[in-house]
């Protein structure tokens, strides 16, 4: 692997300082002076076909509830979920990615319940194409929603078992292809699990789904609200991790992003993913500059919930933190940013 763009720097951001900038020859503020100006100059803009919309899925029929700590978020049922997918696609959403609330029951420490080919995964993905063919479906691939331990793999000796998970993970995988999924989105962060996954499909002779990896998923405070919209945070017990810091990256880290996401684009990935938002920009940026594939960022539960309460208290106008917030991650880097303020930020670009 060439890791050469370590120390190479964008030539174009660069100033060239021997031509003189000459006040008042120039005038940044020329270029500011209204709005059909600042438009005609703006470098980065958002359309609602930049967003893909988290869609969390229960059992049962006509089922709508709000999730207490994601304020404007509902676990749904098939059908309910269904009827969102036609209000999402006439905004001009076109991707969604899809969770399952699975019941406690059907959980165990070896996923089988994810591959069930009637599972609450699999009919959720054959209603939603069959309801909107063109709505990209990217469904999740990983163990949490399935385990009686709340981690993203198989627990073996105390420990997430990496290479029986990235097993489960392709019988995963192929299932959600078999009900039509477009791609597949694997956010359980085990080695190796791309090129296992792409070996899968390939041999299911699924060529034409991709691979949507969760490449720079770090193990962040931010996750909190998704736990709990799944029931799928780590049980406490002395046997087992009490977190996911063992398979999930260290924040502290850049350089480990980049090579997780080129190991992923080598093992066959189509598009990568950066993991929580806006507080790792600056790795949005560095993985957009290493890779040559799309790249996708998760604009997280955390991050929509702290905006929702502090806009509640009358501390920040939620419009427009959501939209500039918005427009960061794109202008960070961007191709596709998954955000729980897309259905509230395409009514406004639409307006």
């Amino acid at each position: 692997m060439n890791l050469n763009f370590l120390t190479v720097q964008t030539n174009k951001l660069k100033f060239n300082f021997k031509q003189k900038y000459m006040f008042p020859l120039h005038r940044g503020r020329r270029l500011r002076t209204n709005e059909s100006i600042r438009s005609l100059v703006r470098e980065t803009s958002l359309s609602p076909s930049d967003f893909m919309f988290p869609m969390f899925i229960a059992e049962g029929e006509n089922y709508n509830v709000e999730i207490a700590s994601m304020p404007g978020i509902f676990r749904r049922s098939i059908d309910l979920t269904v009827k969102e997918i036609h209000e999402l696609f006439a905004l001009g959403i076109r991707a969604v990615n899809i969770y399952v609330k699975v019941s406690e029951n059907l959980k165990d420490n070896t996923g089988l319940e994810a591959w069930n080919p009637n599972g609450l995964m699999q009919n959720a993905i054959r209603a939603i194409k069959a309801a909107c063919p063109e709505m990209i479906v990217m469904p999740d691939v990983a163990l949490d929603p399935y385990s009686i331990y709340g981690h993203d793999g198989i627990i073996t000796n105390g420990d997430v078992e990496n290479d029986a998970t990235n097993d489960a993970l392709v019988k995963m995988a192929v299932s959600h292809a078999q009900a039509g999924a477009d791609f597949v989105a694997p956010s359980d962060m085990m080695d190796g699990r791309v090129l296992r996954l792409r070996e899968g499909l390939d041999a299911a002779g699924f060529h034409n789904v991709g691979i949507m990896s969760y490449s720079a998923k770090y193990a962040s405070a931010f996750y909190g609200p998704f736990r709990d919209a799944l029931d799928s945070a780590p049980v406490d017990a002395t046997e087992i991790p009490k977190d996911k810091k063992t398979y999930q990256m260290d924040y502290a880290n850049r350089i480990e992003a980049i090579k997780e996401a080129l190991w992923d684009v080598e093992e066959g990935a189509d598009m990568v993913m950066v993991k929580p938002g806006i507080a790792y920009l600056d790795i949005v940026r560095e993985v957009k500059n290493a890779v040559n594939v799309p790249v996708t960022v998760y604009h997280v539960s955390g991050e929509y919930a702290m905006i929702k309460a502090a806009a509640e208290r009358g501390w920040l106008d939620h419009d427009k933190i959501m939209m500039e917030q918005l427009m960061c991650i794109k202008r960070a880097g961007a191709s596709l940013i998954s955000t729980y303020f897309a259905k509230e930020a395409a009514i406004l670009l639409n307006k």
